[in-house]
């Protein structure tokens, strides 16, 4: 749960201005990230990890932080030509993006530790709870470095899958190598002008001339666009139309002999967020790619690497929560009005959990997601995915300005982080789809088609039987919320009503995470707060309430007082607040 940041003592001038969390390891103040690492991974993996996590929640909160503070004022610059006038359009990045690259890559090799052993002294890849917890505590740091670390990540498991030998050969070992002056990195080039949800109207074409794959036309919003290859969808010449006509290609940067392949950057995006990271637009002029896979099976293949992304994404929004809940926190307790810190106000105090409850539903979300995905639950990380893309990333924005809301003016102001925070957590609504296609895709496809609820119900129902020490009527409740949810579910799939996609779709989140909440509240040696944070779910997102009651609920303040303090709950105190 979050650190105490208040100052007690005597205030003149620049001390009145509430201190932000430059300096705060993220890794000791996160109780909950403890927690559930301790759930979830292997008592000897997280005995070898703990060390890394601890060097990197230091970093976050300061070398890692005082980087990103400086990549994003100043952005990277396209350059078309060289002093020569030769058109090699190069990007060149800060020193300090350059520095973070080298943490990110070099020092714990994000990109690699799922996929071979060797990296942070493991004899085998990672798990992906691991993994993803790696990510969790770097983002509280710098978020817009994560796309290439994702896009490598997930390239890397593409070419592995479907690549032939001969092209798993050729760039696997550039891909996984942690030396940044040879290694390649990797990205994925979706979007044109014609096709951006709506893949099938993608209009590259990919034509085979003398044997070799050459590819034609444009790609519109292309992040990390000087990656070494990319990944890319294209229609080859001939193919019926739609998405059964698409093939997935690797394009390299370079070709075999060390030239430049025939694509150019066009140029940068000026955006509004993730602005240390590059993000561009390119024109394929007879580039040459290699095929992966089967012509015609190119979407099915990207899907794979889109749902990746979709869950790394889940994992940002989830961290950049608990950057803000952790900068409110500092605001809100380190600032003094009208004789007391603003935290100890009553409205302050429900503002903060509203950050607090939603960056802990999206924790349990994001590691039980990453869990699925280790275990191999295929049914239910097709549901878990989709669902915590759509409402963790939503989540994040309300939280974000939550948070600038909390440090006042000064949160306004480019000085501190929290300007970056809004604008980097807009991008959780756009990349890898937005709201609108995560929840069709929920409620349309997983729902409705592959019947995923089922499994994710009977997970659930599982977890809630495993919680037995926790109140019965409050169990009760629970489930009774999960059996609406999923019937909920079922009937707007079943009767096709798209405007009702999103409200059945964050039902399922909301439930699920309260369950997951109360469960992992139970668990022998956990800190039973975490069973507090369900019920306010239970009670705001998953129960019917009159806007015109004054009453405030018996539990609420007290609840309240325990979830915002530092002293641990046994299971014994939290369940006198369930009943």
């Amino acid at each position: 749960m979050p650190h105490d940041l208040s100052i007690d003592r005597p205030r003149t001038g620049s001390d009145w201005i509430a201190p932000d969390c430059a300096g705060m390891d993220f890794h000791a103040a996160d109780q909950g990230l403890h927690d559930l690492l301790a759930i979830y991974l292997p008592a000897d993996v997280l005995a070898h990890l703990t060390p890394h996590y601890q060097r990197l929640g230091q970093l976050a909160g300061g070398r890692l932080d005082e980087l990103a503070r400086t990549a994003d004022r100043h952005p990277p610059v396209l350059h078309a030509r060289d002093r020569f006038g030769r058109d090699l359009d190069w990007i060149e990045y800060h020193p300090a993006y350059r520095e973070m690259e080298q943490i990110a890559f070099g020092d714990f090799q994000f990109h690699a530790m799922s996929h071979r052993g060797g990296v942070l002294g493991m004899d085998r890849p990672l798990p992906p709870v691991a993994k993803y917890a790696f990510q969790y505590l770097f983002v509280q740091g710098e978020f817009g470095l994560m796309c290439p670390i994702s896009v490598t990540d997930t390239s890397i498991h593409l070419i592995r899958k479907f690549g032939s030998n001969s092209l798993q050969d050729y760039l696997l070992p550039k891909m996984l190598s942690a030396d940044l002056s040879t290694m390649w990195k990797g990205t994925q080039f979706m979007t044109e002008k014609a096709g951006g949800s709506d893949v099938g109207a993608i209009e590259t074409i990919a034509r085979l001339e003398d044997g070799i794959w050459r590819l034609y036309g444009d790609k519109w919003f292309c992040s990390h666009t000087d990656a070494d290859v990319a990944l890319m969808l294209a229609r080859t010449e001939g193919a019926v139309a739609g998405t059964r006509g698409l093939a997935l290609f690797a394009l390299p940067r370079r070709t075999r002999d060390g030239s430049r392949n025939a694509y150019r950057i066009i140029r940068l995006k000026d955006k509004l967020g993730t602005k240390s990271m590059a993000s561009g637009e390119i024109r394929l002029e007879g580039a040459e790619a290699y095929l992966i896979g089967q012509p015609g099976q190119g979407l099915k293949q990207m899907m794979e690497q889109v749902n990746l992304s979709r869950l790394s994404h889940g994992v940002r929004a989830a961290a950049m929560m608990r950057r803000c809940v952790n900068e409110a926190l500092a605001a809100s307790r380190g600032r003094i009005a009208f004789g007391r810190t603003v935290a100890d106000f009553p409205l302050m105090r429900r503002q903060l959990m509203k950050m607090l409850v939603p960056a802990e539903q999206a924790l349990s979300m994001a590691l039980c997601t990453a869990d699925a995905l280790g275990h191999g639950a295929r049914e239910e990380l097709r549901i878990l995915t989709g669902l915590l893309k759509l409402r963790a990333c939503r989540d994040n924005v309300i939280v974000a300005t939550a948070a600038m809301e909390a440090r006042g003016g000064n949160g306004y102001i480019e000085d501190w982080v929290n300007p970056r925070l809004i604008r980097d957590a807009q991008v959780g609504l756009l990349w890898e789809g937005t709201s609108n296609i995560n929840a069709l895709d929920v409620i349309q496809r997983a729902v409705g088609k592959d019947g995923a609820h089922r499994a994710l119900q009977a997970m659930l129902r599982q977890r809630l039987e495993a919680a037995s020490v926790l109140p019965a009527a409050f169990r009760a409740a629970l489930d009774g919320a999960l059996d609406r949810a999923v019937a909920l579910a079922e009937r707007i799939a079943g009767e096709g009503q798209e405007t009702l996609a999103r409200q059945a779709a964050t039902a399922l989140y909301d439930v699920s995470s309260a369950i997951l909440l109360a469960w992992e509240g139970s668990r022998p040696g956990a800190d039973a707060r975490r069973a507090l944070v369900s019920r306010f779910v239970l009670a705001h997102r998953l129960s019917a309430a009159d806007p015109l009651a004054p009453e405030e609920a018996a539990w609420g303040r007290p609840a309240t007082d325990a979830l915002l303090g530092e002293r641990r709950l046994g299971l014994d105190e939290a369940a006198a607040l369930l009943r």
